[in-house]
């Protein structure tokens, strides 16, 4: 499997380009994986059984398709031993003919085999909807990194095509000469400052440079990652580039507070520790105005946390925002024309999860969609909405 069918960076317009050439058999594959060994030497083991099972099941509802090209890249993944060295803590396969995308996730999945039509994505949805998640800028004088995390992990994305990975790509031709460098050393509770390292005397031609330079990535950073997932951006940088970056983005999506290091002089464990500091309190912020919202709505009969209420208004399209719990399920099936519940039982495979359902259709019907960490939820009932009218 070539590098780049895999990626950690997920967005909703991602997922729908994926579902706009979907064409039977679809294959979607989830299952846990783990970051360290020797708890990811089962996960390779795993991903041979759910093979099996994809074997079967291709043969069994697709009796008439050739499935050696289908299987191919996943028994190439199978072998791929560098592949299952770095996993992450889900793994999710979205595959059909001529199309293979692997996806490495920050949450845990439920192992499960799908072979249809279509593909099924309520496991990518969840994670989509989450709350908890951000992103981080590291931004130096000459070159730039990009994270990824949540509350439980960071990891380090690979630069998108078309983003300066340094000055001078950024600014080519036109970069100042000489241009000076800066690094930083030591790290979190180290006592660390930075120590600069510069030649050249034209300290206001470079200054230029660096302002080019963070208005070229600032623009980069908001067409391929900050519209496209609409996460906030956290900026790690020395605490005399804050300013200056602050001043030229144009961002809505950067954070007032940052990380006053650059990257290259923490751990990644450090890092998320200080990510986490950073955004913590806008994401309780948040989640305390949610909650507040819906009490509202509420009290004064514009919200519900009843599912059989809210299906019935999720089908008319009424609910502007439904909360679900995080890692909360209510197995049963809905009607998706007349809004009708029918609960089951949680030991059935074959049951869906009322949540992704409802989620599901409120977000085909333009609502907004959020997982929320169990402790802040407004209610007991696993969901709250709160409806347009």
């Amino acid at each position: 499997m070539s590098k780049e069918h895999e990626t950690i960076s997920i967005t909703r317009k991602m997922l729908s380009n994926i579902l706009s050439n979907q064409k039977a058999p679809c294959i979607s594959l989830y299952q846990p994986t783990h970051r360290q060994h020797p708890d990811n030497q089962q996960d390779q083991i795993l991903f041979r059984n759910l093979l099996k099972e994809l074997e079967a099941s291709l043969q069994q509802k697709y009796p008439v398709i050739k499935s050696e090209a289908l299987l191919e890249p996943f028994e190439a993944l199978a072998k791929n031993n560098d592949f299952w060295n770095y996993t992450l803590d889900g793994l999710a396969i979205l595959a059909g003919a001529g199309f293979f995308h692997v996806m490495k996730l920050q949450n845990t999945l439920s192992q499960l085999v799908i072979v249809a039509d279509s593909f099924h994505t309520k496991p990518l949805d969840r994670f989509l909807q989450s709350v908890d998640r951000y992103q981080i800028l590291g931004l130096s004088q000459s070159k730039i990194r990009f994270f990824e995390g949540n509350r439980h992990a960071i990891d380090e994305v690979d630069l998108a095509p078309g983003v300066p990975r340094t000055i001078a790509e950024a600014l080519g031709g036109e970069l100042t000469e000489p241009h000076s460098t800066v690094a930083s050393y030591g790290g979190v509770g180290r006592g660390s400052s930075p120590m600069h390292h510069g030649h050249g005397s034209k300290k206001e031609e470079r200054d230029i440079d660096t302002e080019r330079f963070f208005r070229a990535i600032d623009r980069a950073v908001m067409e391929h990652y900050s519209q496209p997932s609409g996460l906030p951006l956290i900026l790690a940088a020395l605490p005399e580039h804050h300013h200056l970056f602050h001043q030229v983005s144009k961002n809505p999506f950067l954070i007032g507070d940052g990380i006053q290091f650059y990257p290259d002089s923490l751990s990644i464990e450090e890092l998320q520790v200080l990510a986490w500091q950073v955004f913590e309190p806008q994401h309780l912020k948040q989640l305390i105005t949610l909650a507040e919202e819906f009490k509202q709505a509420r009290s004064n009969g514009t919200g519900s946390d009843d599912l059989i209420q809210i299906a019935q208004a999720a089908i008319s399209g009424r609910i502007s925002t439904l909360l679900i719990e995080a890692d909360r399920q209510i197995p049963g099936q809905l009607d998706n024309t007349t809004g009708q519940v029918k609960f089951a039982d949680l030991s059935d495979p074959q049951v869906d999860d009322l949540l992704d359902d409802l989620g599901e259709m409120v977000s085909n019907n333009g609502g907004q969609v959020l997982v929320i960490p169990t402790e802040q939820m407004p209610t007991n009932t696993g969901l709250a909405a709160i409806y347009r009218y």
